[in-house]
């Protein structure tokens, strides 16, 4: 009798594990494809959503935090929607059903796609030469390029949804649709690009 009660207790051990393993309970985070080298160390992809700011006492721990739950924050950063995080999770999550829906793709597999195309290579900085200021093109680094793109989705989900009659989840899917697939009508794509021609202009 115990030998047979111990049986299914270590079948179910998988079980748990396998699920736990899920983003939001239906998406898997495993076998994410990475097309851009040089910013794959910095989207870190679990099945988390909320470590509690955990990262926020150190400088570049944040890169260790899931990009979902970056996308979260970033949401969050809004007057409407300040400390609202229960709302922001959602939104993401529906989201991700809708994005599911339309492409038939994991949607975590997408926000990556997204971020990468959303990502600026080069910017510029303004370098005073005596009383003149004068604008010079610099490279990204690798984490300001995920920071950038995590911004310019926030932002275009925000303006999207502000105002109208469409809905935050229904503009994100949208936008990271569009993103995903390099589409310079999307905000996000749309502003990488406008800061790389300022950059290309005063190299």
């Amino acid at each position: 009798m115990s030998a047979d009660e111990q049986s299914p207790d270590t079948e179910e051990v998988p079980e748990e594990e396998t699920a736990s393993a899920e983003l939001f309970g239906k998406w898997s985070v495993t076998d994410i494809e990475y097309n851009d080298p040089s910013t794959e160390r910095y989207i870190t992809v679990t099945p988390i959503a909320h470590t509690m700011g955990r990262h926020s006492n150190k400088q570049f721990q944040k890169s260790e935090i899931s990009v979902v739950e970056r996308l979260i924050n970033r949401l969050m950063q809004t007057d409407e929607n300040t400390g609202k995080k229960q709302l922001a999770t959602a939104i993401v999550s529906d989201a991700f059903d809708i994005v599911h829906e339309r492409t038939e793709e994991n949607p975590v597999q997408v926000l990556v796609r997204a971020v990468e195309h959303s990502a600026p290579r080069e910017e510029t900085v303004r370098l005073k030469y005596g009383g003149i200021s004068v604008p010079k093109a610099v490279d990204v680094a690798p984490q300001r390029r995920v920071d950038q793109a995590l911004k310019f989705i926030a932002e275009g989900t925000y303006g999207g949804s502000f105002k109208t009659t469409t809905g935050a989840e229904e503009s994100l899917a949208s936008l990271l649709i569009g993103a995903a697939n390099n589409d310079v009508n999307a905000y996000s794509v749309n502003q990488k690009e406008e800061k790389e021609r300022v950059a290309a202009a005063a190299r």
